[in-house]
């Protein structure tokens, strides 16, 4: 299976149009958004309505590099995601000791602190009218990434070394102890665990690897502007791993895929497309409650 899938994404530019190899692209960049927000989710059972911040902190940082005529790729996006988990930190903060909707609302209210920060100072951030012309990255090694083939493999290869780093994440004793802490944190306190610091933790890392999301966004769309950072963004990721499945690798990114492809497509034949994919959206979540992954996962065992 995994197999068969590589050679589909080898071959895909050569199957479809550029159209299809453009939402290609964007599956794989919301796919490592989503897979960092089930750090959070699917791991530790923190439910974020604000994992938006740290994509668009890391952004906004893209837009102004490049811009300011930093062009490297590596540069801007280690400090991408070093912003993302920055801002992760200080959001971790405030809003880990609150619990359930409090906590939801917390980590909410911190993200559009920043979103109304984005649209009011245009002296700085354009406001809604955004950063336009941000080009496409310099990696080095004699490769060029500016045609859209080959920013769509240069992505996908983004998207292979996330997906390993976290299935290293949280396969390792440190993601044992967060699921442990999703089980029952009163268990988990019993047996010696500092729980405050793993979720703390938990929050960083998903700030860093939302952050590598964002940095990849903007070179793919060319534009940066608040609604990176808005709460339509938030609610998408969990969209995405509520009809994916969360707490596994490939839920969230067939969450992001099922996402990607019916907003592009529903809009393009109805204007009241936002109502279709608000319908869609209800039905497949009561009828795959335990997310799409699940369900073909268990039917194959």
């Amino acid at each position: 299976m995994p197999s068969l899938f590589a050679v589909l994404i080898l071959l895909l530019p050569f199957l479809f149009s550029n159209y299809y190899v453009g939402l290609a692209t964007q599956i794989f960049i919301m796919a490592i958004f989503a897979t960092s927000l089930d750090i959070l989710v699917g791991h530790t059972g923190l439910p974020s309505m604000g994992h938006a911040a740290y994509f668009g902190v890391a952004a906004y940082a893209t837009g102004f590099l490049y811009l300011a005529g930093v062009k490297n790729f590596w540069c801007v996006i280690f400090l991408g995601m070093g912003l993302g988990g920055l801002a992760a930190a200080f959001f971790g903060l405030l809003a880990i000791r609150a619990r359930g909707p409090y906590f939801m609302l917390i980590t909410l209210a911190l993200s559009q602190v920043l979103w109304g920060v984005a649209f009011k100072w245009r002296s700085i951030t354009k406001g809604d009218d955004g950063l336009p012309g941000i080009g496409r990255p310099e990696i080095g090694m004699g490769l060029n990434v500016k045609p859209d083939l080959s920013f769509y493999y240069f992505a996908f290869a983004i998207l292979l070394i996330v997906f390993i780093a976290i299935f290293i994440l949280v396969n390792s004793p440190f993601g044992y102890a967060l699921r442990g802490i999703r089980e029952s944190e009163s268990r988990m306190k019993a047996l010696g665990y500092h729980v405050w610091l793993y979720k703390y933790l938990s929050f960083i890392f998903a700030g860093i690897f939302a952050g590598a999301s964002g940095v990849l966004w903007v070179y793919y769309s060319g534009f940066v502007n608040p609604s990176n950072l808005g709460v339509d963004l938030s609610v998408k990721a969990l969209l995405m791993l509520i009809l994916g499945g969360s707490g596994s690798l490939f839920g969230p990114a067939m969450g992001a895929a099922i996402i990607v492809l019916l907003e592009n497509i529903v809009s393009g034949l109805t204007e009241r497309w936002s109502l279709v994919l608000g319908i869609v959206y209800v039905v497949a979540i009561m009828v795959f409650s335990e997310g799409i992954f699940s369900i073909v996962k268990r039917g194959r065992d």
